[in-house]
């Protein structure tokens, strides 16, 4: 297959290569500066990345692109990561590993005064909350907790940040950097070249290390193999959501059998309720028309 000129910063292994390397480092600064709107005096000013080993082996996060260990100028600590598919329980995971992270800093016998903050930055491609009649929230939001009637702000040792890239505005070229991150995330695959709205920095380094005439035959190996990995996934999960469609229609059906036998007084022995436990969707709904029409069994 033809090479893309720039790779897929969602796929687990451009995502690395672009934000999670040490020749990058400016690239991740600048996308959390960005992401987080920080003042100048609480920039991010240096980055440890999180080696290899250090990194959660769950099987919920085998699609979460990278963990970084971030110290800005108050020795705050951010957990970033890249999420193209919404799975159960995903919001829960999310706090759960930044508190994680929160609580791991200290080991026993170190002191509560030596925890620093926990940002976790995680970046969906997907709608994590889908507007509504009553709330429409933003592309880019921020979470931390807030006395609730006054709002003070005293605890901000955890925050989350989300950045839902399906609520970006393809109607007009990117303005602010947020939207040119979420622009960068969604087209970098589908561009040919670099445009005039990417052209300066962190945007120009971050698809120079996405452009894949440098990768290695063996990188461009992984990195199609990070794109199979993501639609296998995508398969498996759309299988499941089918398979859960069905069963939620048969049980319907079911129901609706069982209702109809009661109102017109049809005993439902054993033998029935086999036979209708052993029917599929098509065959529940016959039998549901024929009892509509038959007012009987048979």
């Amino acid at each position: 297959m033809p090479r893309p000129i720039f790779a897929d910063p969602k796929t687990d292994f451009a995502f690395k290569r672009i934000f999670g390397s040490e020749d990058h480092k400016d690239v991740l600064v600048a996308f959390l500066n960005n992401m987080l709107d920080l003042d100048e005096a609480h920039r991010i000013v240096s980055v440890n990345l999180l080696p290899p080993e250090q990194r959660p082996a769950v099987a919920e996060l085998k699609l979460s692109i990278v963990d970084v260990k971030c110290t800005d100028a108050r020795g705050a600590t951010y957990v970033v990561e890249m999420q193209v598919l919404q799975v159960e329980g995903f919001e829960k995971r999310v706090v759960y590993n930044v508190a994680k992270a929160y609580v791991n800093q200290i080991t026993r016998g170190d002191g509560y005064p030596d925890l620093n903050d926990v940002v976790g930055i995680t970046i969906c491609d997907f709608l994590l909350w889908p507007d509504t009649d009553g709330r429409q929230l933003p592309m880019l939001t921020r979470w931390h907790m807030t006395e609730q009637n006054t709002g003070a702000k005293e605890l901000n040792q955890i925050q989350l940040v989300f950045l839902e890239l399906p609520k970006y505005d393809t109607s007009r070229p990117p303005q602010t950097m947020v939207e040119k991150w979420a622009y960068f995330f969604r087209e970098a695959d589908n561009l040919t070249m670099v445009p005039e709205v990417l052209a300066d920095h962190p945007f120009i380094d971050a698809l120079d290390a996405a452009r894949t005439a440098s990768f290695t035959a063996a990188e461009w190996d992984a990195y199609i193999l990070a794109g199979i990995a993501i639609q296998n996934e995508r398969g498996a999960l759309a299988v499941a959501e089918q398979r859960g469609e069905q069963r939620g229609e048969e049980l319907g059906l079911r129901q609706a059998v069982e209702g109809l036998c009661d109102v017109l007084g049809i005993e439902l022995n054993n033998e029935r309720r086999r036979e209708i436990a052993n029917l599929n969707t098509a065959e529940l709904a016959a039998l549901v028309a024929r009892l509509r029409e038959r007012k009987s069994w048979t």
